[in-house]
């Protein structure tokens, strides 16, 4: 199911529990003030261009869900973008990255892995991407995730020699610059 816009505020309390179970654990190991800081990104988020949330539901509630909008021409600069930027430099930030759907958040929580629901949250997701073109970034040190984005078909941008971060952008499997 896709959610677009603020409509996803009504489960704003379900998706900070399953962002909690998800990113508390190793590799990620969020704290509580981190995990907070989700709800209010969430309100901030729902307002950018674009923005949409898969969401995978059952009788437990929301098994996972997946953030994301369009990112801006202008690229930002908070949180792991300057990483990014710098990994990239500006012309391929420009051609790979702004105008795309950039996934923010993938979280599937533990009991729901290993049955497609990851999947099928990026198919969802990346569904009406502009061009096709979709992107996400996730930590080096996450290599069980690191695996799964290749395993689905998620390409590696390579950094420019000598700017390797701790960060690794992907692009999606249909992606026409991949």
């Amino acid at each position: 199911m896709i959610c677009y816009g603020q409509a996803v505020l009504d489960l704003a309390d379900e998706l900070l529990d399953a962002y909690a179970d998800v990113f508390s654990a190793p590799p990620w190991n969020e704290d509580e003030e981190t995990i907070r800081h989700f709800a209010t990104r969430l309100q901030t988020d729902t307002r950018r261009r674009g923005f949409r949330t898969a969401l995978a539901q059952s009788e437990a509630g929301i098994d996972g869900f997946a953030t994301g909008w369009i990112t801006p021409a202008a690229f930002p600069r908070e949180r792991a973008y300057a990483q990014v930027a710098a990994q990239l430099g500006p012309k391929r930030v420009k051609e790979l990255l702004t105008g795309a759907l950039e996934i923010d958040e993938l979280a599937v929580r533990p009991y729901a892995r290993g049955r497609g629901t990851g999947r099928t949250l990026l198919t969802e997701i990346t569904a009406d991407a502009p061009d096709r073109r979709a992107w996400l970034l996730t930590s080096r040190l996450a290599t069980d995730t690191v695996a799964t984005y290749r395993r689905l078909g998620w390409h590696e941008v390579a950094a420019r020699p000598g700017t390797e971060t701790g960060v690794i952008v992907f692009l999606s499997p249909d992606h026409p610059n991949r």
